[in-house]
């Protein structure tokens, strides 16, 4: 019984992400392996449980990396399939010890903050630790009486309310005590708390979906033809900021003289700013992930150097040598060092480079250095047609809410979209055609909590939940000590 039940925290798991989208599950979903845990007090099988829930959610909800790896890293099939399994495993691991540790709350008086502490706190170190996606807390994005806490502790917040709740649920079965169901006043925090407001759009933008092919060998010929059908999308409409997505061609505004003059007058025709993603080159020779703004005049305002880089896309983490990289640079891309934000206008604009948006802690930084709006650009084709295009558009979402800003994301075959600082979409473009829209959006100097002291929720969450454990680890055996040694008292010397 407890395996079946960590196969149904699992499903259930799976079940509120985007595309199946039952998202309100999410206050139930850690119930059947809580359950499981409490029966258990071996702290290794514990972990097993863990494995059972985490292997299933990953290869589920991620399966678009073994596509990634089959059609774009060059891996044979059942190397791709292989690589994938292994990454669904270590993955795992995170789950693996919060089921390991969530044991030692079992007794506990602080079953249910722990519990919830302990989830917040595992669960903000998969971005540390490698690969960062989907959290608990982002099935939150589509309740929107409950989307005034981001703003103060971020997507954590929603993650520890959703986990309290299980384990308040657990706890009241277990114990036949409905008094712990107490521990769902919690919601009143987020109801009482002001939610993000509507706001209504005071700026233009002309977004490019170009729909460049993600393999094959490109030629002269063809990227100039590629090229003139950019030209034409960009001239197709007007607007102050035009908007081209991160692109899988060889793109080289450093290197291509050609290129160099197309996005310059591109700039200067209108006149307007010119936002596009770019490869250029460090100083030992390898490759950034880059964006450029260029001004009305055609001179560069600033450029940002992708920092957050993608595993198996961008580089190989050391575990996974054998694996191919998705991209056509030689060698791995080299990670910028510094955030920076654009100046356009009289406002300033975060860029953050596809992958950037799963982390929250980082997006909110441009909204701290004086952004005022949120630009996105990526390059889902990599995805196929496969869910994870949803899943990202998911994240950016609640990154607009826990910054309060509005974002453009624009992509180079779709989901291209308007994401407003309450996380609503209000504007979309077709996906998997070449197009081009202008499209409107908002800005605001507001600064939220979140904004301003980042992740010290998720942080603290963990170093409590830690100290629980050890205090109570040090308590019995110390009490263990102290038996032995009094019953070795009465043995002959």
């Amino acid at each position: 019984m407890p395996w079946i039940l960590a196969l149904v925290s699992s499903a259930l798991l799976i079940a509120i992400t985007p595309r199946v989208s039952l998202s309100l599950l999410a206050p139930i979903a850690l119930m059947p392996l809580l359950w499981a845990l409490r029966g258990e007090n071996s702290f290794f099988k514990r972990c097993q449980f863990g494995l059972v829930v985490g292997i299933p959610y990953w290869f589920v909800v991620c399966l678009w990396i073994q596509h990634v790896l089959a059609v774009h890293g060059g891996l044979d099939g059942w190397l791709s399939w292989f690589t994938f399994v292994l990454f669904s495993f270590l993955k795992a691991l995170h789950l693996a010890l919060f089921a390991g540790l969530a044991g030692y709350f079992t007794k506990s008086r602080a079953y249910v903050p722990g519990v919830a502490a302990l989830w917040v706190g595992i669960e903000r170190t998969h971005g540390t630790f490698g690969f960062a996606w989907l959290t608990l807390g982002n099935a939150g994005i589509d309740m929107p009486w409950l989307l005034g806490l981001p703003s103060f502790v971020g997507v954590y917040g929603l993650s520890f309310l959703f986990a309290a709740t299980s384990a308040a649920v657990v706890l009241a079965f277990a114990t036949r005590k409905p008094q712990h169901l107490a521990w769902l006043a919690l919601y009143a925090i987020p109801l009482a708390m002001l939610p993000p407001q509507p706001q209504s759009p005071t700026e233009t933008a002309l977004v490019v979906q170009p729909m460049m092919p993600q393999a094959g060998e490109w030629t002269r010929e063809l990227l100039l033809q590629r090229l003139q059908q950019l030209i034409q999308l960009s001239q197709e409409h007007d607007a102050p900021l035009l908007i081209w997505p991160e692109m899988p061609g060889p793109i080289y505004f450093d290197s291509d003289p050609a290129f160099h003059e197309i996005a310059v007058k591109l700039a200067q025709s209108r006149p307007r700013y010119f936002l596009f993603g770019t490869v250029t080159r460090a100083a030992n020779g390898g490759p950034y992930n880059t964006a450029i703004l260029l001004t009305p005049s055609g001179t560069e305002a600033a450029r940002y150097h992708k920092m957050n880089l993608v595993p198996f896309g961008e580089f190989v983490p050391d575990a996974f040598s054998w694996v191919n990289r998705i991209t056509t640079e030689a060698g791995d891309f080299v990670p910028g060092d510094q955030q920076t934000s654009f100046p356009i206008g009289t406002h300033r604009a975060g860029v953050f480079i596809c992958y950037e948006s799963v982390f929250p802690d980082f997006v909110r930084q441009f909204a701290k250095e004086g952004a005022s709006f949120f630009v996105n650009i990526s390059n889902d084709g990599y995805f196929g047609e496969s869910k994870a295009r949803e899943q990202h558009l998911s994240l950016v979402r609640m990154r607009a809410v826990e910054s309060r800003r509005w974002i453009i994301r624009a992509t180079n075959s779709g989901i291209t979209a308007v994401v407003d600082p309450t996380g609503r979409v209000t504007q979309t473009l077709p996906e998997y055609r070449a197009v081009s829209q202008v499209v409107r959006y908002g800005v605001s100097e507001e600064l939220t909590p979140y904004a301003e002291y980042g992740d010290w929720f998720a942080w603290t969450c963990l170093a409590l939940a830690l100290l629980r454990i050890s205090a109570s680890r040090q308590l019995r055996f110390g009490g263990r000590y102290r038996g032995f040694h009094q019953q070795n008292q009465s043995l002959p010397k």
